[in-house]
């Protein structure tokens, strides 16, 4: 049995981060819609615990989402975490009301119940973050204050052995106290062995695979990045033989990517097949400018080339992909909000006939990259940057033709190479470079130019959830900058991106 914290989700862009908090842990959690709930001893003997997320609706908006919270804490203790603090005081009879102002950003505890199993540990003046425009003001008789501050009275609640509310959130970086609580929620209240590991994920997903998959032949899209390689180690090492892998190029890879990746496979004793789909892809993208349509066509585009390969392996019934977390947090959220479309994510066609597979669904990057590192993968792989599945048709601001591609290919590789021979790959979580559709004025060998401009993009982060922007030494900008633009033909400017993520995405497009 493997146990679990359950978060469900009411819609807050910060849930992904209550179930990553939970992880740091060693406690297995996973996220589920607020309505998908699965009350009853049989389906809840393996739960021991539940979290309530924020959300962006009030409790008393028409269609709030609600749940049985009474059923739920009958079986196991409960956290509600902003709105589902609120959600919880409403439910037993308590009072929750506009607060004359929001209120957020930074607060410090004033009031601790140092009794309370929620705050051991903890004391008065601890940074906690506020992000709500409803407050608690008047809790059910059964309840008790546990803390408090200086404009938040009822910053958090106990109500007898089971169940817990906080009106701040523990999961964002800036509450200083914040996993110190969820520990003491998760370990001291939950129980909770912290026993979760990548080595422990391996075994019980091989052993599931095996027993999903039985004797059927799988058929996996490689990407060449960390996601779909790890996935495929993995059903490599649980079906062998019965997994065959194919790498299309869309001809919107890095520079030298497709030969370098298909070596990489090969090393590692997979059945890989390649297939060069460049044209295609381009005469399709042709004079298209829109991101979300870009995304859209070359998805379409790769299932059916995928299809027509996948075709010739007529045994096959399952298609697996490196589907994570954050691909189906972003692609569509409970409330129906699609920030972007992932290639990977959304069904198959009815036509390809094949079930999907995706052992990495529930992992975020850094746990990806943790899973291959402990099924003895190759450094080089594992650390390797994130890379958009529709490659550098989203980092073209504007239409898609090959001799952008081309001179894109030459900036990224300076720009990527540069992080490497100077020590700092390791230091970002993602990088690349963006052909802006500007051309911009610039002199060179006294003649005047007139010619593309360039952005480089480096973050920091650990789940691509949020992001900041590296602070990259000033004088390493300043190499890759001439580089480039000695270098790379039709460049004369180069500019460095500083926005995080969010209100950006790491991406452009």
């Amino acid at each position: 049995m493997q146990e679990k914290i359950i978060i469900l989700d009411f819609g807050s862009q910060t849930t992904q981060l209550i179930g990553r908090r939970i992880r740091e842990l060693n406690i297995y959690s996973e996220i589920i819609p607020y309505n998908k709930y699965p009350y009853g001893q049989e389906a809840e003997q393996d739960i021991i615990g539940v979290i309530l997320s924020g959300s962006p609706l009030s409790v008393y908006d028409e269609g709030a989402y609600k749940v049985d919270i009474p059923a739920i804490a009958a079986a196991v203790p409960v956290l509600g975490i902003c709105y589902g603090a609120q959600l919880m005081s409403l439910s037993y009879g308590g009072k929750v009301e506009p607060a004359p102002s929001r209120e957020y950003g930074r607060a410090n505890l004033n009031y601790v119940d140092s009794a309370c199993a929620l705050f051991e540990g903890i004391e008065p003046g601890a940074q906690v973050w506020m992000s709500h425009g409803d407050t608690i003001t008047a809790l059910p008789e059964s309840f008790r204050r546990v803390a408090s501050t200086a404009e938040v009275h009822l910053a958090a609640f106990e109500a007898g052995p089971r169940m817990w509310g906080v009106q701040f959130h523990p999961e964002v970086y800036h509450s200083e106290c914040g996993m110190r609580l969820l520990e003491n929620f998760a370990v001291r209240v939950c129980g909770a062995k912290c026993s979760w590991s990548a080595q422990s994920f391996i075994e019980s997903t091989v052993a599931e695979l095996k027993a999903t998959l039985g004797d059927d032949r799988v058929i996996l899209g490689l990407s060449g990045g960390v996601d779909s390689s790890v996935a495929a180690v993995l059903l490599n090492r649980a079906i062998g033989d019965r997994l065959t892998c194919i790498f299309v190029d869309h001809g919107m890879l890095r520079k030298n990517e497709f030969a370098d990746v298909l070596r990489d496979y090969q090393c590692l004793g997979l059945n890989v097949i390649g297939v060069d789909a460049s044209e295609k892809f381009f005469a399709d993208l042709a004079g298209v400018i829109d991101p979300e349509r870009k995304r859209k066509i070359i998805g379409a585009d790769f299932i059916e080339v995928f299809d027509a390969e996948a075709a010739k392996i007529t045994d096959a019934r399952w298609l697996a992909q490196g589907t994570i977390y954050p691909d189906c947090i972003e692609s569509l959220s409970i409330t129906g909000t699609v920030i972007k479309s992932h290639h990977n994510v959304g069904g198959l066609p009815e036509r390809m006939n094949l079930r999907l597979c995706e052992p990495l669904r529930l992992l975020f990057k850094d746990e990806v990259r943790a899973v291959g590192r402990a099924l003895g993968m190759p450094e080089h792989l594992i650390s390797r940057h994130p890379f958009p599945g529709p490659g550098l048709a989203v980092r073209i601001l504007g239409d898609v033709t090959r001799e952008k591609v081309a001179v894109l290919q030459e900036a990224d590789h300076i720009f990527i190479q540069g992080l490497r021979d100077s020590g700092l790959y390791n230091q970002v979580w993602q990088a690349g470079v963006i052909l802006l559709p500007v051309q911009s004025v610039g002199v060179m060998g006294d003649e005047r130019t007139y010619e593309r401009a360039v952005a480089l993009r480096a973050v920091t982060s650990t789940d691509a959830m949020t992001a900041d922007w590296a602070h990259l030494p000033y004088d390493f900008l300043a190499k890759v900058s001439n580089d480039i633009i000695r270098r790379v033909r039709g460049v004369n400017r180069v500019c460095y991106d500083v926005s995080s993520k969010p209100p950006a995405t790491i991406e452009w497009e």
